[in-house]
């Protein structure tokens, strides 16, 4: 019987925290705004060590105003090909040596941009958005019926894409 009240004391507690967390969010105060955020808890897991940006707004900015191209990485925490693609993505050395390039934003719901769900808003999908704003759609993966979709047997192929939106980056500003 003591187990019992400990687990529905400790559902208690989660319940609270849950109910509080939604108050404090709607008061902004000036402190959250100045203080940065750490970038393990906006990476999710696709690179602790990469700066990754909060906003699909925040992103574009930095993009254009930085002349990078952006890296957008659409996932779910629930969907085992999000999670696989993850972990090969994050291990992937030259990989992570190469997304320092780019403006990066991982995001685990969808905008309203229509442009950044061109086939669908399936998970995971990566697009590429040039610093002009354009969404490349001629980088794309090897389905044609998922055009931004990767599993993590093509991780080179990602590889290989995110050096095309660099080189294209070069030949076209």
């Amino acid at each position: 019987a003591m187990e019992k009240s400990y687990m529905s004391m400790f559902l208690l507690l989660v319940a609270i925290s849950c109910a509080l967390a939604k108050d404090t969010g709607k008061k902004e105060t000036k402190e959250t705004i100045t203080k940065p955020k750490l970038p393990q808890t906006l990476s999710r897991g696709w690179g602790d060590q990469l700066i990754w940006t909060q906003t699909y707004e925040e992103a574009l900015f930095r993009s254009k105003h930085s002349n990078k191209p952006l890296m957008i990485i659409h996932h779910l925490d629930d969907c085992p090909h999000s999670q696989a693609l993850k972990k090969v993505f994050a291990e992937h050395k030259d990989i992570q040596k190469l997304a320092e390039n780019f403006i990066l934003l991982n995001l685990v719901y969808e905008t309203t941009d229509k442009n950044l769900s061109p086939d669908g808003q399936y998970v995971p999908r990566i697009l590429f958005i040039d610093p002009s704003l354009t969404v490349r759609a001629d980088i794309t993966g090897r389905y044609s019926n998922r055009l931004y979709a990767y599993e993590p047997s093509d991780i080179s192929l990602l590889y290989s894409n995110m050096q095309k939106a660099l080189k294209l980056l070069k030949t076209e500003l």
